[in-house]
């Protein structure tokens, strides 16, 4: 009879599989809902960030509830929230309607990622337990990696909603698994969650958003956006005053003042913001302009996906003979440099245009992904590395929608504003606003094609020339973000900064999911994975 802590294993992997998988999924099928809900650019947009932004407010806090109330408890309903989501978004009439099941979904995923790593510390000791959070690594960088072309699979095999009507019979059966045996665990001296932080903290990420995203369309001078923005930053403002006044904050603001965990946090919103938040507006390119099938799209983003899964590998074995800095400083460089390499996107441009900076940025990628995991909580006495591994991966989350509401904007923008220059004097000047939005949100062969016989040909050529010269701009601002990281990750990261392998304090399972364990008398922390990383047992 197998064990109970395999079924630990089992439980824990399956909603791990699921809950990253559902970040990286869904970008390939955007052109396929917005041709079957509709919906303008900033719709779309919501349908990835209502997800980002829910894991990004809950994960500190959903770690202390958990740890409070009991992890099996709380990991299980974090389960039925998620697979109800996911139900959901399967059955989603309207893109509204999908982006608030995806912002469901994105809670039921937030509990469960900042319990998982405490589940298993709770389960497994020993040789096991190295075992246990391998195979959790493994499970992190091959949700990640399959992502896009399992998308693109269920999508052009099936439809668009498989890819989240999937998820119910897992979720059955991992929930199933999870009541029935799974042991139950609590931390004795957890603390409240800080209710007043998050509805702070989520309030200023919400509206910051929003402004991000409706300036696309309203304009950056719109008293919507310049409310919005002017909003979330008082909140934002007000959300560090609280924490700075409370006693057991869930952030706390001293360790703002260490160089190295400062680091850790722009390297993991530029990571995000930067080369993951545009392959989104890659994969409109690849379907509404080169015309690829949702699995071919997908098969073709294996160039990076491969090459950061294989370089993940090989980072994994240098962090202990290479300073932090020196692999993920160049890492980011090389992403930046990745995203200059796809650059000079002409109209006769094939996908292979793409395929070196591909590679390059995938390389990079794998060199901070793995160490950033490990340096995000190597600077921190373990009793806060819950924390510090839980904030880390809040800022990549930021990072990632921040990135997608900017880079959408930016992309509606210079679309209309080339659409509209090409057609102004031309006798479909009158449609140059609607090919414009079109363009930006994948539609753009639906429009042309109800187009008079005539006027397809030079609409075509228009599209096509629009969104290669904004993507192009795209590229270059992701790259920037990047490359500026690069540089703040070489001044901030210190050597001198980690915590000693000697510090004292042992932690059986902290709210972002972080756990100590000791084999053998040596204290080893192990970390949550941020999405596209893995945990790391390190010294």
């Amino acid at each position: 009879m197998i064990e109970r802590k395999w079924w630990t294993l089992t439980a824990v992997s399956a909603g791990l599989f699921m809950l990253l998988l559902d970040i990286s999924i869904v970008i390939v099928a955007l052109p396929s809902i917005q041709h079957e809900l509709g919906g303008t650019l900033s719709d779309l947009q919501w349908v990835i960030d209502a997800y980002a932004l829910s894991l990004a407010a809950l994960l500190l806090t959903t770690g202390s509830l958990a740890d409070l109330r009991g992890r099996r408890k709380v990991f299980a309903v974090g389960i039925g929230i998620f697979t109800a989501g996911s139900l959901l978004c399967g059955l989603a009439p309207s893109t509204l309607f999908l982006t608030l099941a995806r912002a469901g979904q994105g809670v039921g995923g937030a509990i469960m990622f900042s319990t998982s790593l405490a589940l298993l510390a709770n389960a497994f000791r020993g040789r096991d337990r190295g075992i246990a959070f391998g195979v959790y690594g493994a499970i992190a960088g091959i949700a990640v990696a399959v992502g896009p072309v399992l998308g693109g699979a269920i999508t052009s095999g099936f439809s668009w909603r498989w890819i989240f009507l999937v998820n119910v019979p897992i979720g059955a059966a991992t929930l199933a698994a999870t009541l029935l045996r799974v042991d139950e665990s609590r931390d004795p001296d957890a603390r409240r969650p800080d209710l007043l932080g998050f509805a702070t903290f989520s309030s200023a990420l919400f509206l910051i958003v929003y402004g991000l995203i409706e300036s696309g369309t309203r304009g950056w001078g719109s008293a919507v956006v310049l409310g919005c923005l002017a909003g979330g930053g008082g909140m934002m403002a007000v959300f560090f005053v609280c924490e700075a006044l409370q006693r057991r904050p869930m952030l706390d603001l001293s360790l703002l003042r260490v160089p190295t965990f400062v680091g850790g946090l722009t390297t993991a919103f530029a990571i995000s913001g930067g080369v993951f938040a545009v392959l989104a507006y890659i994969v409109i390119y690849l379907q509404d302009l080169l015309h690829f099938s949702a699995v071919g799209s997908g098969l073709r983003l294996l160039a990076l996906t491969v090459a950061m899964f294989v370089m993940s590998g090989v980072a994994g074995r240098l962090t202990g003979r290479v300073s932090a800095r020196l692999l993920i400083a160049p890492g980011l460089v090389l992403v930046g440099v990745g995203l200059l390499l796809m650059r000079g996107i002409t109209p006769a441009s094939s996908w292979t245009h793409l395929l070196a900076g591909l590679i390059v940025a995938g390389i990079g990628s794998g060199l901070v992904n793995v160490t950033l995991a490990s340096t995000a909580v190597g600077v921190v006495h373990p009793s806060r590395a819950g924390m510090a591994s839980g904030v880390n991966s809040t800022a990549r989350q930021v990072g990632y929608a921040a990135g997608i509401a900017a880079l959408g904007t930016l992309l509606a923008t210079e679309v209309r504003n080339r659409v509209v220059s090409e057609l102004s004097h031309s006798p479909l000047a009158h449609a140059s606003r609607r090919l414009a939005e079109a363009i930006s949100t994948g539609n753009a062969a639906h429009v042309i094609s109800h187009a008079p016989a005539g006027a397809r040909g030079r609409l075509g050529a228009v599209a096509l020339g629009a969104f290669t010269s904004s993507l192009n701009e795209l590229l270059l601002v992701a790259a920037i973000v990047s490359l500026v990281g690069g540089m703040l990750a070489f001044v901030l990261i210190r050597q001198r900064d980690f915590v000693s392998a000697d510090a004292e304090g042992e932690a059986a399972g902290a709210p972002a999911g972080e756990a100590m364990a000791r084999d053998g008398g040596r204290p080893q922390r192990v970390t949550a994975p941020d999405p596209g990383g893995a945990p790391r047992l390190g010294r």
